[in-house]
């Protein structure tokens, strides 16, 4: 049985060691605060302007605009090596576990990877070096994401292994 990293990789064509590169370099020292906190609003203000894929906007119509960009840039900053800004407001990040109320799908992780190539290219001072090692490790956590979704409607389509062994009502 493959792991989650495992299927991640093998859908979204990026292998570990490319998705975790953004380890090799302190991304935070080398960007700055400002810089992740312009991506994430790029990235959201195309999201929440998604007039092509309503079904995709619609995933966030319960969250605030402002609240998810300060949610995903505090994640990438504490992701990338600054200080701990998501964790000392919201605990641990634990993706999967935050995601499980979203259709975290293939076609879902494709709409958000759209715009955040998107939103990469459109925020300056990002060098073409960091951009793609962003991307890769994007691109590699939106199916770890898909995987551990997929995980979750297993689960649920699994009955208790004592279910069989119940009477029946009648």
């Amino acid at each position: 049985m493959q792991t989650l990293q495992e299927k991640a990789s093998q859908w979204s064509g990026v292998d570990t060691a490319d998705a975790f590169a953004i380890d090799d370099t302190n991304m935070f020292q080398k960007l700055g605060l400002q810089i992740f906190i312009n991506l994430s609003t790029n990235f959201y203000t195309r999201v929440y302007d998604d007039e092509e894929e309503e079904w995709f906007r619609s995933i966030f119509s319960n969250s605030k605009k402002e609240e998810a960009i300060q949610n995903q840039y505090e994640f990438f900053v504490q992701r990338m090596g600054g200080p701990p800004l998501y964790s000392q407001r919201k605990g641990h990040p634990a993706l999967i576990g935050r995601h499980r109320p979203f259709p975290v799908t293939h076609q879902a992780a494709e709409r958000w990877l759209y715009h955040m190539e998107k939103a990469l290219e459109s925020t300056p001072d990002i060098d073409a070096d960091s951009r793609v090692k962003m991307m890769n490790f994007f691109r590699h956590t939106a199916f770890f994401l898909v995987a551990g979704d997929e995980l979750k409607t297993q689960k649920q389509q699994i009955p208790c292994k004592h279910a069989a062994s119940k009477p029946a009502e009648s």
